[in-house]
């Protein structure tokens, strides 16, 4: 007598041989996830679970190749990772150099991100204001702030820090300014001048700058201030009521599909698998360890406090993947977005070449949109096209020569696309289809 198991195999051949396919269908919402039966619907697959550079050793791109190579070699890095996205479709994924010592870089490695992370970040709060939490006209601070906690409103001397909005940070409008040191990246310096022993926590960041002025009036003005997009990352944890990382992954990140985005470690010790070995310049110098042990260390491990930066700068994940998350927040169909249309609408609208669009560095009017990122062995590029290309390149080596890299990069993206993006195969690698099994 067959088992049930068999006759369930029996079925589906005859279905299969009748015309009618099937896939597991991963349901993207609220940060769960079901799978059911469903006709000629393609799978979300796990991206880094199956993605390598075979994938994209296409014929005809070994000019494609060597171009990257170049661009590398010329601006000494070890390792980067490319993906090309046109229209919501991954049509190319693939690592080069290498990612540690004797491992190739491959599609699927994960470095961190820098300041790209500001977008991940944005997005959570536009999740927030869709669900009513909170508003981007909400006061941050005072007695009716979102941040209202008496440790922060018994610090404020300086009462313009009531005006500041949630808006106003993500457009880094907050009032705060970089030109006495970036409190994000002078813990040392922090940890000496207030005779602290162990290093501050996000809160007594927090109370030590409110107990400055603000160096302008929130909203009249722009100066770059990761320590505001660190802000941001509190209001998420005091509106949702769970540690940010977790109120991303889960509300965010997931329902995204982008299963492998972290919190980067300080160390080379704490990183995840399939993370990479970070490099500074060769010429570069050690630097006294963030924590003031004494120790010296290269800067990329050790020389700032990369897990503190939280939302500003933390977020580690492949390039396929953060293609992935692009493409569920830029208003096209062909990906499910995870915000609404309107949402889209703000973080991508253009209102002067000196306002800062909301965790992209800026948008265009004519749809192009770029966001950066750039620390001690990271340098990180998004550029969305208005022909629906996004170009993703995250390099594990850091380089003295900063805003250039960015710009150099755009230029060899331009080129590249200039010759090959007609001959990008026509498939979407984001999805998989496999017969469901039992």
């Amino acid at each position: 007598m067959r088992r049930p198991g068999h006759l369930y195999i029996i079925i589906f051949v005859l279905l299969l041989a009748a015309g009618i396919s099937f896939a597991a269908v991963k349901v993207r919402g609220g940060g769960k996830e079901t799978t059911g039966l469903t006709a000629d619907e393609p799978v979300l697959i796990h991206l880094n679970d199956s993605l390598t550079n075979s994938a994209s050793d296409l014929p005809g791109f070994e000019k494609f190749d060597k171009m990257v190579e170049d661009y590398l070699a010329f601006w000494e890095i070890n390792g980067a990772s490319l993906s090309v996205m046109k229209n919501d479709s991954l049509v190319y994924a693939k690592g080069y150099g290498q990612a540690d010592y004797g491992t190739p870089m491959e599609a699927n490695s994960l470095l961190r991100m820098a300041s790209v992370s500001k977008l991940i970040t944005a997005t959570g709060i536009m999740v927030l204001q869709e669900r009513d939490s909170l508003s981007l006209r909400d006061t941050v601070f005072g007695p009716s702030g979102i941040l209202n906690d008496s440790i922060y409103t018994d610090a404020i001397k300086d009462k313009l820090y009531y005006t500041i909005t949630v808006e106003d940070l993500l457009r880094h409008k907050g009032g705060f300014s970089r030109s006495g040191g970036d409190p994000m990246f002078a813990t040392r310096q922090i940890m000496s001048d207030y005779g602290m022993t162990e290093v501050p926590t996000h809160e007594e960041l927090t109370v030590i700058q409110l107990k400055k002025r603000l160096r302008f009036q929130p909203g009249t003005w722009q100066e770059y201030s990761n320590f505001g997009y660190l802000l941001l990352s509190m209001i998420i944890e005091k509106v949702s009521g769970q540690p940010y990382e977790e109120f991303m992954q889960e509300n965010v990140l997931r329902p995204a599909g982008c299963v492998d985005f972290h919190i980067a470690g300080n160390y080379y010790e704490d990183r995840y698998p399939r993370e990479v070995r970070y490099f500074v310049q060769k010429d570069d110098f050690q630097v006294e360890e963030y924590n003031r042990s004494g120790r010296m260390v290269d800067k990329c491990y050790g020389g700032n406090d990369v897990t503190g930066l939280s939302g500003a700068g933390a977020w580690i994940s492949s390039t396929p993947e953060l293609a992935l998350f692009v493409a569920s927040i830029d208003g096209r169909p062909e990906v499910p977005d995870i915000i609404s249309p309107e949402s889209v609408r703000q973080m991508t609208e253009y209102f002067d070449p000196d306002t800062y669009s909301l965790g992209w560095n800026d948008t265009k009017p004519t749809g192009e949109w770029t966001r950066t990122g750039t620390f001690s062995g990271t340098s990180a590029l998004v550029k969305y096209f208005p022909d629906g290309e996004c170009w993703v390149l995250v390099a594990n080596t850091s380089t003295f020569r900063g805003t250039r890299l960015s710009r150099n990069s755009t230029e060899l993206f331009e080129k590249l696309r200039g010759s090959f993006s007609a001959e990008f195969p026509e498939r979407n690698m984001f999805y998989g289809i496999s017969p469901v099994t039992y």
